[in-house]
């Protein structure tokens, strides 16, 4: 039997983008790096009994991601988002609901995987709270021992406040964009700076870790009591989709690695730097190139 150390929860789905579709969703392209880079993970979620639904799971399988707890909806349609990128080359989105993964529901596979011993993070993000029913998954997931990881996707309509302090008072770990974090943390203050942002979040909440990708200009983030920095990387950019999805992986890779912050926030960012040169969130890649973009060679 598979010992999980990462279980990721939310929305699998299609990226319908124009002339292609694309398989995404943040926690299965979490799941997709994570998978890449040697962990054991639980991709939790659900796809409707249709052709899109087969054909995700299908995927998965290509990418060695295991299906177990992707449960199947006979009622609701596999999830869909319209998505184009606006001339910023940011990516927007237009999210379908309810689907499938609106109702991932509780059961006893899913109490054993995510309440295991071995289980080290769960990662989660704020649309899977969009819909009651997979909400209520996520409020019993959330009282797993294990570290808790949030991915804030601020997709508008799908968020309000009161959600969004439920979740980040139930996390240790989190993550979010430069607008995000401004947005936010503008709701208890005016702050002369990132770092005080931040903090505003960190005290309010309680949360040990946060990182926050700046776009081109790298990341920083607040580990271990401290601020640390990095420079971004130039690509040229193919499309954004999916690569702050890749910078959590490669960081949450570093910290169970033990690394530094200083190196965790180098490896992810050079990672979230090489799936923006290419095409989609799940895109084929050696992990040697995301050494060769380190500008270091390869360790362990």
């Amino acid at each position: 039997m598979t010992k999980y150390n990462i279980a990721c929860l939310g929305e699998i789905l299609w990226d319908l983008l124009p002339g292609k579709e694309l398989p995404g969703g943040a926690p299965m392209n979490v799941a997709y790096h994570l998978q890449k880079l040697s962990q054991q993970v639980a991709m939790v979620s659900r796809t409707g009994t249709d052709d899109y639904g087969g054909r995700l799971l299908q995927l998965m399988e290509k990418m060695n991601l295991d299906t177990g707890y992707v449960q199947a909806d006979d009622t609701y349609a596999t999830g869909k988002v319209n998505a184009w990128m606006d001339e910023h080359n940011d990516m927007q989105y237009d999210i379908l609901f309810p689907v499938a993964w609106d109702h991932i529901s509780w059961n006893p596979a899913l109490e054993v995987l995510l309440k295991g011993d071995e289980l080290q993070y769960i990662v989660f993000g704020s649309l899977m709270a969009r819909h009651e029913a997979s909400r209520e998954t996520l409020r019993r997931a959330l009282q797993s021992p294990a570290q808790k990881v949030l991915d804030i996707n601020l997709r508008a309509p799908w968020y309000s406040r009161d959600t969004l302090e439920w979740l980040m008072s139930n996390c240790q770990v989190l993550k979010l964009n430069v607008a995000e974090l401004e947005l936010i943390s503008a709701w208890y203050g005016l702050y002369a700076n990132q770092e005080e942002r931040i903090l505003a979040l960190v005290n309010r909440f309680h949360i040990t870790t946060v990182v926050v990708t700046l776009g081109s200009k790298g990341c920083m983030g607040y580990i271990t009591g401290a601020f640390h920095y990095q420079e971004g990387q130039p690509v040229t950019v193919a499309d954004t989709i999916g690569s702050g999805d890749a910078f959590l992986a490669g960081f949450l890779v570093c910290q169970l690695q033990q690394r530094s912050p200083a190196y965790s926030l180098a490896f992810a960012n050079a990672l979230g730097a090489l799936v923006a040169s290419r095409s989609g969130g799940c895109p084929q890649y050696d992990t040697t190139e995301i050494y060769t973009l380190m500008k270091i060679p390869q360790i362990g």
